[in-house]
């Protein structure tokens, strides 16, 4: 028998048989929906340089200014490629928690 590298065999399938493919959003090549990598991303809608023109110019004070949401999906190649994800060492591999997320100052 061959040796396993992980024991997902690199997907979050079990029992599933088959999963619907979804397109990498970097090189749009179709990967599985549980084999890719997913990242949801909340951003504003305007970058932070016009952030401060924009509440200037609202007649509305204390307008929030709308966000986007997206779910993006990438093939695990891309992810490692743009440093999405990182490689991790045989020992760390077997790590399942996620990493902690850094902790945002309140001002």
């Amino acid at each position: 028998a061959m040796t396993k590298k992980r024991r997902s065999g690199g997907r979050n399938k079990h029992g599933r048989g088959h999963v619907k493919r979804v397109p990498c959003a970097l090189s749009g090549k179709l990967v599985p929906k549980d084999k890719s990598v997913k990242r949801f991303i909340v951003r504003n809608i305007v970058e932070s340089a016009a952030v401060g023109d924009m509440q200037e110019a609202t007649a509305i004070d204390g307008y929030a200014l709308p966000k986007i949401y997206v779910k993006m999906y990438y093939g695990i190649e891309a992810a490692i490629h743009s440093r999405i994800v990182r490689v991790r060492s045989r020992e760390d591999r077997k790590i399942r928690v996620p990493p902690r997320r850094p902790t945002r100052k309140s001002d």
